[in-house]
């Protein structure tokens, strides 16, 4: 969460020194549209800045270990580094939007959506779950060397970040961000060792043989034979 803050204040300055700049109080959308992309790669530079302290931490914590082994995984370290940057960036994108919502404007009065605080709601969720799926899907690049993946992280936000730019077209922005989401979903669940088989035994809750625990977690890496 402190690094996607980093990416905040350092997005913040940009515009602030753009804006003066072009001596402009209202920005053009150019502006705005390269604003935007501005801070989508600062974000993704400040997750990879993330990932490498993470990984001097495992080292570290390997080193400190009876094993030799780090007690965290890096899949671990991934999902929560993921889900502490969508939180973080859901609490600010709904934070001015519930503000508003205490009054003493009625939204639709003027001809506005009506579903606009609805709407913003699934917005912040579907960017929590993308920002989860994102971490996953970054910190395995990042570990195996794969541009790809690293190119797919920074596509998807950039192109989730300018549908928002379709607003009020709600039915375009939100249902292109949702199958967004459902996709790097799945692709991050394939990251994680997860499988239609994983899904299947967690749904029956079937005990492995060898005295081996419950699996119960669809993302589980199945145990070795």
């Amino acid at each position: 969460a402190f690094f996607w803050l980093l990416s905040l204040l350092a997005a913040s300055l940009l515009w602030f020194v753009s804006v003066q700049l072009s001596g402009q109080e209202d920005a053009a959308l150019l502006l705005l549209l390269l604003g935007a992309a501005a801070a989508v790669l600062l974000q993704e530079l400040c997750r990879f800045a993330c990932f490498k302290v993470l990984k001097k931490a495992d080292k570290g914590l390997a080193a400190l270990s009876e094993d030799g082994r780090s007690p965290i995984s890096l899949r671990q370290m991934a999902y929560v580094s993921g889900l502490s940057f969508g939180i973080i960036s859901g609490v600010f994108s709904i934070a001015n939007i519930l503000a508003d919502s205490a009054g003493p404007g009625t939204v639709g009065i003027h001809g506005d959506s009506p579903y606009y605080f609805i709407t913003s709601a699934f917005f912040t969720m579907a960017l929590v779950l993308l920002h989860t799926f994102w971490g996953v899907i970054f910190f395995d690049a990042c570990e195996r060397r794969r541009a790809g993946g690293l190119g797919v992280v920074v596509g998807g936000h950039l192109l989730t970040s300018g549908l928002t730019f379709l607003n009020p077209w709600y039915e375009a922005s939100l249902g292109s961000i949702f199958i967004l989401t459902l996709c790097t979903g799945l692709w991050a669940f394939s990251i994680a060792g997860g499988s239609f088989r994983n899904i299947l035994k967690c749904l029956s809750c079937k005990q492995e043989p060898a005295g081996q625990v419950m699996l119960c977690s669809a993302l589980q890496v199945p145990p070795e034979e």
